[in-house]
């Protein structure tokens, strides 16, 4: 994690919810000096004052049997990211860089029964398809054969999170007419380059103080 102070978001609200609007989620863990790492979509559930995060994945691949030997896991969550060109600043002759909001989640891993399974397959169908309780693809609109079958070959898992770490770096070491240059760049640029220069804008007032 690049660790440099004026590079985090001290609002942990804020961290939370980049979080839940980025939820298909990179999990690392390891066992026996391997690492593993696969990307799933993660639910949020907050209870005693703590977050949860929950999800399945498939059985007996390298993850599970690495997880089951050691539970600690981190979980890495991406947003959007982009090139900034050092011809932007005020003073060009400097390296360029990279621009990126990153959270970075530790905790433990415990794996559901298959109670657990069920209840986290109604939930995650249910969230993903907008609470909408009609959709054909949520858990209990589709056929018992299928489920079944399907909840033979996948495991539930929950991870009580214990520490959080993030990087929203967003050019805020830059001085004022650099800055707003990058965000004016930015803005005319793809997807990714205009939602930093949105995220680059809603801190100007307070890192220069008007």
């Amino acid at each position: 994690m690049y660790n440099l102070s004026y590079f985090k978001e001290k609002d942990q609200e804020v961290v939370v919810e980049f979080m839940k609007q980025h939820p298909f989620a990179m999990l690392i863990g390891s066992a026996n000096d391997r690492s593993c790492a696969t990307q799933i979509p993660l639910l949020f559930e907050e209870r005693e004052n703590k977050i949860f995060l929950i999800g399945h994945m498939m059985r007996k691949q390298d993850h599970q049997i690495a997880f089951e030997k050691n539970p600690n896991v981190l979980v890495v969550f991406t947003g959007p990211h982009t090139y900034v060109s050092a011809t932007w600043y005020s003073n060009p002759h400097q390296a360029s860089t990279w621009n990126y909001m990153s959270v970075h989640a530790r905790g433990l891993i415990r794996f559901l029964d298959q109670r657990g399974l069920e209840d986290a397959l109604k939930k995650l169908t249910l969230h993903y398809e907008n609470n909408n309780p009609h959709s054909s693809t949520v858990f209990d609109n589709l056929p018992q054969d299928y489920t079944s079958h399907l909840m033979k070959s996948i495991i539930a898992f929950e991870i009580e999170v214990q520490e959080i770490e993030n990087v929203f770096k967003l050019s805020q070491n830059r001085d004022e007419q650099s800055f707003h240059h990058i965000m004016d760049k930015l803005s005319t640029q793809d997807a990714d380059s205009q939602k930093i220069a949105e995220e680059m804008n809603k801190r100007k007032e307070q890192l220069y103080h008007r």
